[in-house]
């Protein structure tokens, strides 16, 4: 077995200005042609055929798609590894048919309106791409849903408790075993973090000195950026909330530079001990703390997951691409979480905590993400709906 999530590969110099966030489709589209023509991935996979280890099927990420097509060059099974919710693949394939259709552009971002069949998700839900290039999204999209015939299985970070309607729309669709064997972070031991951040651990000391379910955790991602009016913003909406909290600011997150200075002015006048602001956290134990009560984040798919794992309500703050869609899902479809669709303004994050962390509607989130995450340790446990899927996929895999 072969796992593909990345590739060592040179991209070439006329392609390097799109090797960012932003221009995501057109790097996969990049990706897809160099790696699908090239033999650096085959030559790999040869090398090691008649070793102790030969290699009996190949599991990839979606996104890397050119893998399908040096698997079927080498005449090897392959099953596919989506890390995202199945209501975002619903949500991607529907973007790109409106397009193919003429009826959707990037100005539908703002509108309100529903989609049709794809309760609740409206317009402005839709993972549209930062680039606003849906020419580009269409194609990538297109070309990486076109391998799901070919492939032996699918896996899925997600759970049938979750998304049993999305799931079995899409098992409608594809003719091979769609399998949520998710969360993916829950089925081992515990391992050592896998984080590109150094993580700050001192925080944990800081936690342990607060009372149950009183913190508010904000963490907005590894990519995502605010300009310095958006983080005094944030910072001041924590800071009149009154309620203790532990904010994650990278280094880079301050798109002019001016951090340091407004957190400085804001931790040193207003906040004390009350707060803690760390580069970066250890987020699965940060969100298993008995201290914290609440989660206020950018909605992407591990972070949600983490978060309904251990029962905590959320404040949705999404900023692109799928985020949109899980926190469309966090606040309308599992209610155990509210979302903040403005630009960020302190009072209205104020307000959001406030609700979340001392108003009856946050209690009533609080318990059904409490009850959700109990269905979640009976779909792990032997006999429930992820622990039959994995045992389908060994299965899979041992028939090859």
């Amino acid at each position: 077995m072969w796992p593909v999530g990345s590739t060592a590969m040179s991209i070439p110099r006329s392609h390097k200005s799109h090797a960012s966030t932003r221009h995501h489709p057109s790097l996969q589209g990049i990706l897809h042609h160099h790696c699908s023509h090239s033999e650096y991935l085959s030559q790999i996979m040869i090398g090691r055929q008649g070793s102790h280890d030969d290699i009996f099927c190949i599991i990839y990420d979606e996104l890397m798609y050119f893998t399908d097509a040096v698997a079927n060059f080498l005449k090897l099974p392959t099953i596919i590894l989506r890390t995202t919710s199945a209501a975002t693949l619903l949500a991607r394939t529907t973007l790109a048919q409106l397009k193919v259709e003429g009826l959707a552009s990037f100005q539908d971002f703002v509108s309100q309106d529903l989609v049709p069949n794809l309760h609740p998700l409206r317009f402005k839900d839709l993972p549209f791409p930062l680039n606003r290039n849906l020419e580009n999204f269409s194609q990538v999209v297109n070309d990486i849903y076109k391998m799901r015939t070919s492939s032996s299985a699918v896996i899925w970070n997600t759970m049938d408790c979750l998304e049993r309607s999305s799931l079995a729309c899409i098992q409608q669709q594809c003719q091979v075993p769609n399998l949520p064997i998710g969360p993916m972070h829950k089925l081992g031991p515990a391992s050592p973090s896998s984080s590109l951040l150094k993580e700050d651990t001192n925080c944990m000391a800081w936690l342990g000195k607060q009372t149950k379910n009183s913190v508010i955790y904000v963490s907005l991602g590894s990519i995502a950026s605010m300009n310095e009016k958006e983080l005094a913003e944030m910072a001041w909406g924590l800071a009149n909330s009154q309620k203790p909290f532990l904010w994650v600011v990278r280094p880079d997150s301050s798109t002019n530079g001016k951090r340091n200075k407004v957190l400085s002015q804001f931790y040193n006048e207003t906040v004390g001990e009350r707060g803690c602001i760390v580069n970066w956290a250890p987020q699965k134990e940060v969100l298993a703390h008995s201290a914290v009560g609440g989660f206020l984040s950018h909605c992407g798919w591990n972070s949600t997951l983490e978060s309904i794992c251990e029962g905590i309500p959320m404040i949705c703050k999404p900023c692109f691409g799928d985020q949109r869609v899980n926190a469309r899902y966090v606040s309308h479809v599992w209610k155990v979480g509210l979302e903040l669709e403005n630009e960020l303004v302190s009072c209205e994050i104020e307000k959001a905590i406030t609700i979340l962390m001392a108003d009856k509607e946050g209690e009533a989130m609080r318990e059904r993400a409490k009850n959700l995450k109990e269905k979640i340790e009976l779909c792990i446990k032997e006999g429930g709906s992820c622990n039959s899927s994995l045992n389908k996929l060994v299965e899979i895999i041992m028939s090859f």
